[in-house]
């Protein structure tokens, strides 16, 4: 057994009353078997505490409840650590001289591969081709997606080896560009397009796969990210997996399985995976759209920049219907990406049929499966709001988004959507919970820019603010992406919160952001990750010792 730990001489925040005036803050808190055993002053825990307890001292510092990443994609970003990391370019000839110098040191036949490009970095907004690839790849088919990863650029080579050409047909839910002489430009919009393509690169060795995994999982210890909930291929779970079963997964995870695979093979793989506190299954993640940077986001009227484009719905109602009332029926949770307001209309449309179905036949199901979960909702009509909340569903949003997002969003929605765009206010206010997530590697690994974008949802280099009217309180946000998040996976009743009971999972920043400015919090840096009472990250700071 592990000796009992006191954390004392600290400010912390234990969770309790946090949406209150007065959240409720302690001095100490005292850690048996992984667990809070209690919280208050260090003196009466002391005589609550066991022979052989060990004294952590905080040095006054802010103390809270780990961070719950309610919505990311572990496998793909560990997938960028082995590629060519396009982020931040800015300029098309900034990211082929990257390119270009992976390319220089590939070995005869390799595939380049990478993400990250935004073109909305660069003079003109012009999407690259796979001419420009063709410039610096030296016959090494190529593949880079956007920092959206819904629409990737393809060079030559590799569209040769997918066999796609001016003949191709795009897949359903995906489109493929065409130039004006009908030859493809290498811009493939959506998965399934993608897949054409990229089912012929070679996978990483299992080796190199857990090593990349491994790599992430240390940069959300970092970030004081205790929890997360996951969207990955199968292949990436099964490292996962293997991680778990060595002892060597630090962080909590929450796996997501497809939608659209067979009910019996989701039935199956439920059955096999483990099921505890480190690492489970829980909901079913399907895709109902695109993404608003691509324009492939479903919207219900045409792009305020693109007359006539409306986006790429990937379901009929009809169908996403039937397939939700069959995969509730067999006790899974649902989760919906849907970005533009006809996707969330769709969606809704599903979760209100799932809930009438648990209404028919109360206690005949988990209560997981009646919180459905809309992933993103960047985009919503008057009356959505008010839907979510009725459903019982979650709106699992990543604020962050709203700052990649600011230099176009207004153009591309107009002022009526815009208003009602990443409308944490809305949602929040009509009852709905709130989970946030960074959607990492979309966007950084780190919770305190979403924080920062729900204070003031205005530029990180300063400037006007897109709608304030939506902003939340440091209070909201904190709740958003501790407790919310938990509700969300449905494990609010053991952490999320630091009262006895709960696993002490907490992270110790170097300032309060209850007091802080927004500017402040942005450049929050974390001292110290606790998971399940054991320092999992700890700063390199000479000022204070290791413990």
């Amino acid at each position: 057994m592990t000796p009992s730990l006191l954390f004392h001489n600290g400010r912390i925040l234990t969770g309790e009353s946090l949406l209150t005036a007065s959240p409720r803050i302690v001095s100490a808190l005292l850690v048996r078997d992984g667990l809070v055993a209690a919280t208050g002053h260090a003196d009466d825990l002391r005589a609550l505490a066991t022979p052989g307890t060990l004294e952590i001292d905080l040095h006054h510092a802010f103390c809270m409840p780990g961070f719950n990443d309610a919505h990311l994609h572990l496998g793909e970003g560990a997938r960028q650590r082995r590629e060519v990391d396009l982020a931040g370019a800015a300029s098309l000839d900034e990211a082929l001289a990257r390119i270009a110098r992976a390319a220089a040191i590939a070995p005869a036949g390799a595939w380049l591969t990478g993400g990250g490009w935004d073109e909305h970095l660069w003079l003109g907004a012009t999407l690259p081709t796979r001419h420009d690839l063709d410039r610096v790849t030296r016959g090494h088919p190529a593949v880079f997606a956007r920092i959206d990863v819904h629409l990737a650029v393809a060079n030559s080579a590799a569209l040769r080896l997918g066999n796609v050409d001016r003949h191709t047909i795009a897949p359903t839910g995906s489109t493929i560009d065409h130039d004006p002489s009908g030859e493809p430009t290498g811009i493939l919009r959506e998965r399934p397009a993608r897949a054409l393509v990229e089912q012929h690169m070679p996978a990483p060795t299992a080796g190199a796969r857990a090593d990349a995994l491994r790599a992430v999982l240390a940069e959300a210890l970092r970030w004081g990210v205790t929890s997360v909930q996951d969207n990955s291929t199968d292949e990436d779970f099964a490292a996962l997996c293997a991680l778990h079963a060595a002892g060597e997964l630090p962080v909590r995870i929450s796996e997501w399985l497809p939608f659209d695979a067979p009910l019996a093979d989701l039935q199956l793989r439920r059955d096999r995976a483990p099921q505890d506190r480190f690492l489970r299954t829980t909901m079913l993640k399907a895709f109902l759209d695109g993404s608003l940077g691509s324009r492939t986001a479903a919207m219900l009227e045409p792009y305020a920049d693109a007359p006539g484009v409306t986006g790429l719905p990937f379901y009929t109602a009809q169908r996403l219907e039937a397939l939700a009332l069959e995969r509730a029926a067999a006790g899974f949770q649902l989760g919906f990406h849907a970005i533009g307001d006809h996707a969330l209309a769709l969606a809704l449309d599903a979760f209100e049929a799932v809930r009438a179905q648990h209404h028919a036949a109360p206690g005949a199901f988990p209560p997981i499966t009646a919180r459905s979960r809309v992933e993103h909702a960047q985009t919503a009509s008057p009356s959505d709001f008010q839907r979510t909340s009725a459903a019982g569903a979650i709106a699992s949003m990543q604020p962050n988004h709203l700052l990649s997002d600011l230099r176009w969003v207004g153009a591309r929605l107009g002022p009526g959507r815009s208003a009602r765009a990443y409308a944490w206010r809305s949602f929040l206010d009509a009852g709905a919970v709130l989970a946030f997530g960074t959607d990492f590697p979309v966007e950084p690994l780190n919770p305190f820019r979403g924080l920062y974008a729900t204070l003031t949802r205005r530029p990180e280099q300063g400037g006007d603010a897109f709608h304030p009217e939506q902003c939340l309180t440091i209070a909201e946000a904190l709740y958003a992406a501790t407790q919310g998040s938990a509700y969300a996976e449905g494990s609010e009743s053991w952490k999320g919160m630091l009262v006895p009971g709960h696993v002490a999972d907490f992270v110790v920043l170097d300032r309060d952001p209850l007091t802080a400015t927004p500017l402040e919090i942005l450049h929050t840096e974390v001292v110290r990750t606790v998971i399940g009472g054991q320092t999992r990250y700890q700063r390199p700071d000479p000022a204070e010792p290791r413990c």
